[in-house]
């Protein structure tokens, strides 16, 4: 990855823990997580990599590393496989410890337990046992690590927290592990072997960043990229370092912490930026993707501006999931139709204005809202395929309005919509050369020809009900009975919405390959008026009928899809 201020290599586990460095778990980041089903997914890994005829090595990922200083690094992703390999290297000493206890070759094992230690986990007093680790986690989970885990001083299950019960049992879970592999050799050697080869065929892809500005784009720019990457924890990780620097009391940050994991439990990690993102656009200048983490970083400087951020966070996350999900309760009845066709859609830039109006306006005015910002959604992004940077421009400034109350009644935020809503001329234009050509269109093409069907005959079907099926007229896989069309014009046309309707399912899958002569009988005795219009129409399917008839559904389409206010 080339990337100003991005170093990356690809690094062994041995190359990462032997070369004297150090790393931290920043005071914030996430607690120790991980169970068994992922102990498991990595024990299975490490025996198929570590097997004799084995060479191949076994990639961990991305580890994302910051730099505190030329020898200490925060780690800012990948600390769960990095504590779980630590945990792994300490129950190997575990039992090379259980070796010595039992005079099995034990001036060797005594050094072998000192070399890999030294290696591994960091030195250890003699005399005090303290240990100086090359591993420093979190704040809840690093006295338990360093003052039972590093000196192999396992304590009882009472009293350990969550992440500290998770440590210890993962660490006698692998030990078990361990064990019972090498019990019969009762082999110091083998152990160490076995650790070692771990050690040099575990890979990870390292990327070293100078700041958490640097590893939020590198978040950003991998998560584009399909890899999941929890920006969530950095974030986490700055705000509540803003309050602790402040000279936070515990019970603030308690608070503090129930607070984020309310919102976090509640989205889901993953979603934690994209919230923030249109939390933050709802009441501010548009901050983009990229932008999002130096934003907050520049305005969120201190305590009180930390906490006024998460409470209204905490409080605006349940509109947010709302946005998501028709079926919410804080929906009405005509609501929960328009926010169904938002998520048919895939269309998200309006949520930004739609956070902020949900607070300022009733449910009659909200309503108006949301019907319209579907309508030019359809329009805007459906059929026009229009850039959504400027749509989101837009919903951005309307936002800032509603929420400083400089837009404070429908009618005036239907019209701002007008930049966003082709006009009915480019509507037509558009919707007249629409193709639906992938599959996840398909229920886009239902709701469409569902729409005109109702506004033709005042029918009002159930569009997900698997009685009614998508007929193309022109086949997808014609036979020597459709002579009028070359296969270019096959590919050319099959997709346009002119050459689909609705049929009842028994008949469509009868009449499939059929001639369209052949379908004429079953188009007229449809209980779909748009269906039964073809054959009046049109005495033969060709080409050109295609087109005729998608300029008359576009026709159709602009009287059903338009906001009055506008047109």
């Amino acid at each position: 990855m080339s990337v100003t201020n991005f170093n990356t290599s690809n690094q062994t586990f041995r190359k990462l823990m032997g070369n004297g460095l150090v790393y931290t778990v920043p005071m914030f980041q996430r607690d120790y997580s991980w169970t068994e089903e992922e102990w498991d997914d990595l024990w299975q890994d490490i025996m198929q990599t570590v097997e004799p005829d084995e060479e191949q090595g076994h990639y961990m990922g991305y580890l994302v590393l910051q730099s505190k200083s030329e020898r200490n690094y925060n780690i800012i992703d990948g600390q769960q496989r990095i504590t779980t390999l630590s945990l792994i290297v300490l129950a190997v000493l575990n039992n090379l410890q259980n070796l010595i206890k039992k005079s099995i070759d034990a001036v060797n094992n005594n050094r072998r337990v000192g070399a890999l230690r030294d290696t591994y986990i960091g030195y250890l007093d003699p005399v005090t046992l303290v240990p100086s680790s090359k591993l420093k986690l979190n704040r809840h989970n690093d006295r338990f690590y360093q003052t039972y885990l590093v000196p192999l001083d396992i304590p009882s299950k009472r009293g350990l927290k969550t992440s500290e019960q998770l440590l210890r049992k993962g660490f006698e879970w692998f030990d078990k592990k361990i064990n019972a592999k090498f019990d019969k050799t009762n082999n110091g050697a083998e152990l160490a072997r076995f650790l070692d080869k771990l050690a040099d065929r575990l890979f990870f892809t390292v990327i070293s960043v100078n700041d958490e500005l640097n590893a939020f784009t590198v978040f950003e720019t991998l998560n584009a990229r399909g890899v999941r990457l929890s920006a969530t924890d950095l974030l986490k990780n700055y705000l509540f370092s803003v309050v602790h620097s402040s000279g936070s009391h515990e019970n603030e940050i308690s608070s503090l912490e129930d607070h984020w994991e309310n919102i976090v439990d509640k989205l889901g990690s993953e979603s934690v930026p994209d919230f923030l993102r249109v939390f933050w656009n709802s009441y501010n200048p548009l901050a983009r993707h990229s932008e999002l983490f130096k934003t907050i970083r520049k305005n969120i400087k201190d305590k009180a501006d930390v906490f006024s951020l998460i409470r209204k966070m905490d409080k605006k996350s349940d509109i947010y999931i709302a946005l998501s999900d028709a079926n919410n309760s804080l929906w009405t009845h005509e609501q929960k139709k328009y926010i169904s066709q938002l998520k048919m859609f895939n269309v998200k830039q309006p949520y930004s204005m739609l956070l902020a109006s949900k607070e300022v306006f009733n449910d009659d005015d909200f309503t108006r809202i949301l019907r319209a910002c579907t309508i030019a959604s359809f329009r805007y992004n459906i059929i026009g395929a229009l850039p959504p940077n400027e749509q989101e421009r837009v919903y951005n400034a309307m936002a800032v309005r509603i929420s400083k109350r400089e837009l404070d009644n429908a009618k005036d935020i239907i019209h701002s919509l007008r930049s966003i809503y082709p006009s009915d001329e480019q509507f037509h234009m558009a919707f007249a050369e629409k193709q639906f050509r992938t599959s996840r269109n398909l229920k886009v093409v239902r709701y469409i020809l569902f729409e005109i069907e109702k506004n033709i005959s005042g029918k009002d079907y159930d569009q997900n009900s698997d009685r009614y099926n998508i007929e193309h007229v022109l086949p997808k896989s014609p036979e020597d009975n459709w002579p009028e069309f070359t296969d270019e014009q096959v590919e050319n046309y099959l997709y346009w919405i002119g050459n689909m309707t609705l049929l009842t399912a028994g008949p469509n899958r009868d009449i499939a390959n059929m001639s369209y002569q052949q379908k004429i009988a079953f188009y007229e005795q449809s209980e779909f008026e748009i269906t039964k219009s073809i054959p009046l129409e049109h005495k033969e399917w060709t080409p050109d009928r295609i087109v005729s008839r998608q300029r008359w559904l576009a026709k159709q389409a602009v009287a059903i899809w338009r906001i009055p206010e506008l047109s």
